[in-house]
């Protein structure tokens, strides 16, 4: 590597780290010495890796309270000497030092998601220690004894960190997060999802224990329209999945669709959401997905429903739940509370019950009163 790059190279390191340790507070929380001394020897290390002299006076102050914005100062100061006139800076976004991520996570959940937030994080460094709680023994041992879990990501091999148990209070135990993994959707490219909390610290924390170059993750002060978006987004998707078994075509699709957001917008923002959030990541984009996706269980679930099978051989059949099925009897009662019309979601809940065929479905819908769009 040239020399000049190489100074570069130190002095992005060193800007980044030393510029917001000597401006306070990062993200709301004020730095602690030790972090403040952490960074600073991943500096002195840098510099020594490049083959720069580095005065390490400034190491030893430290220890004094009064010194260290001196410190900071001072090599401030050494690393812009080091730099050739004009060079270029390029400032790359803040993150944390490895050193602050969490020692101990539970993933509740040994599905496909689970499994798969569960290796995310456990790459993220190796000294983690993250526990599955999972129902299934021969998968538990699985995990544990092959590092596979073979029942629902067989083809992929996990961090030996991640440590797979039966029992709800050892996953729990001493762990600083809890995630839990509910079935949904994945891919295993580029991702993208979205944490919620009214807590903006601990919806900051999660987003660094999660996001990586390939997982993009948002956050949210919505807590009610994320969480009502993402469950009915399952009953829409077994009616996406309806409208495709029974061969209806793409302009019906787009029709029953789109009338099955606004019913959820108009049943989350009674609930106090903001109607904002049913436009964004975690309305709008993760409905795209789970209804016009193949790999949708929800949407195969409604496909096959639509093509004449009965919804007891559906579900024997499938390794993996169908989350729409067990939500859509809370479509009714959700309604009926909010005095909403939701007459696509409440379809799919009567003909889950039996109450209802697709085939009568369809009419029964094309019938209701001719209304303005809203």
């Amino acid at each position: 590597m040239n020399e000049n790059v190489k100074r570069v190279k130190i002095h992005n390191q060193w800007e980044s780290k030393t510029r917001r340790l000597s401006y306070g507070p990062v993200n709301g929380r004020a730095l602690s010495r030790r972090e403040i001394i952490d960074n600073l020897i991943t500096i002195v290390f840098a510099s020594h890796d490049t083959g720069m002299s580095l005065n390490a006076s400034f190491v030893r102050r430290l220890a004094m309270d009064d010194g260290t914005l001196e410190c900071i100062r001072e090599v401030m100061n050494y690393r812009w000497s080091m730099l050739e006139p004009g060079e270029p800076v390029v400032r790359k976004p803040f993150a944390y030092p490895a050193t602050d991520l969490p020692i101990k996570v539970a993933v509740l959940g040994g599905g496909s998601f689970g499994t798969a937030m569960a290796a995310h994080i456990a790459e993220r460094k190796a000294e983690m220690e993250v526990n599955m709680l999972v129902r299934d023994s021969l998968v538990c041992r699985s995990i544990n004894e092959s590092h596979y879990n073979r029942k629902y990501l067989p083809e992929y091999k996990l961090p030996e960190n991640i440590i797979a148990t039966t029992d709800a209070k050892d996953a729990m135990k001493g762990a600083d997060f809890c995630l839990h993994a509910v079935p949904v959707q994945l891919t295993y490219n580029l991702a993208a999802m979205v944490v919620a909390s009214k807590d903006k610290k601990l919806a900051s924390a999660a987003q660094q224990l999660l996001a990586s170059p390939h997982l993009r993750i948002n956050s949210s002060g919505d807590v009610t329209g994320v969480e009502i978006a993402g469950a009915l987004k399952n009953v829409l998707a077994i009616a996406a999945g309806i409208v495709e078994g029974m061969n209806l075509g793409n302009n019906c699709m787009a029709a029953l669709v789109a009338q099955g957001c606004s019913e959820i917008r108009w049943l989350a923002t009674k609930m106090g959401a903001k109607a904002t959030t049913l436009t964004g990541l975690s309305g709008s984009g993760d409905i795209m997905l789970t209804c016009f996706v193949d790999l949708s269980r929800n949407r195969t679930v409604g496909k096959r429903l639509g093509s004449g099978e009965k919804l007891d051989e559906i579900l024997s059949s499938m390794n993996q739940v169908g989350e729409g099925v067990s939500t859509a009897g809370a479509v009714i009662a959700l309604a009926q509370k909010y005095k909403v019309k939701m007459p696509v979601l409440t379809a799919v809940a009567r003909i889950i019950d039996n109450e209802l065929t697709p085939k009568r479905a369809v009419p029964e819908l094309m019938n209701l009163p001719q209304v303005e769009e809203v």
